[in-house]
């Protein structure tokens, strides 16, 4: 049930009758027409702007075009008032019974109320974190993460086909770095003293990575070349990084269902494939660059390359491919991996980028545009930095990475859920202060707690219920006589879960999961407000003084629950049962 979509067709519907009356002109186009909460709740609980839409093309007045139709929609026995506001708004109010039947409707549709047929199971390629295998993970890949794997979900629960995805960077010169980092913790292993030279990787946890080393080789490689041991540890490097990014990401709930190496790559003619396709468009050419914007780099001289016209496709400047010495850029295992990507039949493609590779998108949109012949968009989200405090002042933990704070470290100290949550305070382009402090205490001001204390109070009340006898399943609470929630309480809140529908399809066409939780911090509002209105209004409790349960009170909180449920599984948070 999505109301708003259901009152938008009311809408049309009249439209259409005004048509067939020869009041408007034949041939209107609707597709701009919404309906929407108001701006100000005051003026109503729904508006449209149909009449200022079809003004122009119907060559009437809004106003005159709005009085019409409002004439209409009252006759529909949900419409309470149409009226007609300003240059030719039109404000609805609807009836109390449309709100107690949202409140059935999320009874009887369950954790399924909300989602939503949008994606037409459409394939989409969620791709995030991607970190370098080099070590555990970092308190930034730890908001790509949450923000990546909320999208997913967002876009799953919106009818979308999805698929996650984790792009390992294994084919470039830091693999090396990691292999000669490892080799000399193995030789540390041996009793060895040994020096991290810049460029090197000092963290701690390579010492365990080391002395597995040992375990498995023995002294096959001590005090021998790099030619006898580089490649075979940059493997066995590499595997154990991934085994410790996968335990990080599973310490955050977070599973992916593809990892994808970019070695794979290189040697088997995929990249030289990629290029090939975009070379058979005219996109390929041998040129020289202009020297970057600016102040010239004192090295910098004029070389002849191998380049992609990915200016033809919305880029500011044309991208090489390969170098003038025949060694592939950065960028050609990215234009493959996208080109495969595309080649496995996704319909939208979607990156999750740090905000350091901001100077990468267009360069990555213009080769997916010209690879699939613009058929498949590719969006790419960027993520802002997050900040980390604690007593209002930047918060520096134990290091054991060596420079940098990892995600272990934030989740050992606050907690998988809480994690998530505040992570998605903030819009994803947005710096995020994460302080520890806040974050774990309980008041309105921290978003994870007030969220949870809604949930938790909705089951407290399901518990005194049932030890008061009464354990109704959510198909009898929907069949409940509700035509005592008159209250404005209750009303605002059946009206706030009526547009959780509404939601998840703005979220999901925009990519947006903070919409999310901001949504069920202003539905937990809503619910704490009927919930000390009750203190005073007895007649509102969901048990009465004696502590019988109230079964039509105890409908409205029990859906709200399930709709707090269900976005809080969005975001990948566990509901409270009870707050500690």
């Amino acid at each position: 049930m999505n109301l708003f979509a259901e009152i938008r067709v009311l809408v049309v519907d009249a439209l259409d009758v005004l048509v067939a009356e020869g009041r408007l002109p034949a041939g209107l186009a609707y597709d701009n027409i919404a309906v929407e909460p108001p701006r100000d709740a005051g003026h109503g609980d729904m508006a449209t702007n149909a009449a200022m839409v079809l003004a122009k093309p119907a060559g009437l007045k809004p106003r005159d075009i709005a009085e019409a139709l409002a004439g209409k929609l009252a006759e529909d026995a949900r419409i309470d008032l149409a009226e007609v506001a300003g240059p030719g708004f039109l404000n609805l109010r609807l009836t109390a019974d449309v709100w107690q039947g949202v409140v059935k409707a999320v009874l009887q549709g369950g954790a399924a109320f909300g989602r939503s047929s949008l994606g037409a199971s459409r394939k989409v390629n969620v791709e995030y974190v991607s970190a370098n295998p080099t070590g555990p993970l970092h308190v930034g890949h730890t908001r790509g993460a949450v923000f990546g794997d909320a999208l997913a979900s967002l876009l799953d629960f919106a009818g979308y086909d999805v698929t996650r995805e984790y792009y390992i960077n294994d084919g470039g010169a830091q693999v090396d770095v990691l292999a000669r980092s490892v080799y000399l913790r193995y030789l540390e292993a041996h009793g060895q003293e040994v020096a991290f030279e810049d460029g090197t990787y000092p963290g701690d946890y390579l010492i365990a990575v080391g002395q597995a080393l040992k375990d498995k080789v023995g002294d096959a490689y001590v005090d021998k070349g790099e030619q006898f041991w580089l490649a075979d540890i940059r493997e066995f490097a590499t595997e154990a990084m991934m085994d410790l990014i996968r335990a990080d990401l599973a310490a955050l709930g977070v599973e992916m269902d593809v990892f994808y190496s970019e070695k794979s790559l290189y040697g088997t003619g995929q990249i030289e494939a990629a290029l090939d396709d975009l070379e058979s468009k005219g996109l390929i050419y041998q040129g020289v660059l202009e020297p970057p914007k600016g102040k010239k780099p004192e090295d910098w001289e004029p070389r002849e390359q191998t380049l992609f016209k990915s200016t033809e496709h919305g880029d500011d400047v044309d991208r090489p491919v390969k170098k003038s010495d025949g060694a592939w850029t950065y960028f050609a295992p990215d234009i493959a991996y996208h080109y495969d990507k595309i080649s496995r039949g996704f319909d939208e493609l979607i990156d999750i980028f740090g905000a350091d590779h901001g100077g990468y998108v267009k360069r990555m949109k213009a080769a997916v545009s010209a690879l699939s012949d613009a058929r498949v968009p590719l969006d790419i989200k960027l993520t802002q930095l997050v900040r980390l405090f604690k007593n209002g002042e930047p918060f520096k933990m134990s290091k054991r990475a060596g420079t940098f704070i990892t995600l272990r470290d934030v989740v050992d100290q606050v907690g998988a859920d809480v994690t998530r949550f505040v992570m998605l305070t903030r819009k994803n382009d947005a710096p995020l202060d994460f302080d520890f402090d806040k974050v774990l205490e309980q008041s309105k001001d921290n978003p994870v707690f007030y969220v949870q204390y809604a949930h938790a109070r909705v089951a407290s009340v399901l518990r005194k219920a049932a030890e008061a006898g009464a354990t109704p399943s959510d198909q009898e609470l929907a069949q409940q006589d509700l035509s005592d929630m008159q209250h404005d309480a209750e009303i605002v809140l059946a009206k706030k879960l009526a547009e959780w529908p509404r939601l998840i399809e703005i979220a999901a066409r925009t990519n947006e999961p903070h919409r999310v939780a901001f949504y069920l911090y202003e539905l937990a509002g809503e619910f704490h407000a009927l919930w000390n209105r009750g203190n005073e209004a007895t007649h509102l409790r969901f048990l009465d003084e004696s502590g019988a349960p109230n079964l039509p009170k105890i409908a409205l909180a029990r859906a709200t629950a399930i709709v707090i449920s269900a976005g809080l599984g969005i975001l990948g948070v566990t509901p409270a049962q009870e707050m500690r």
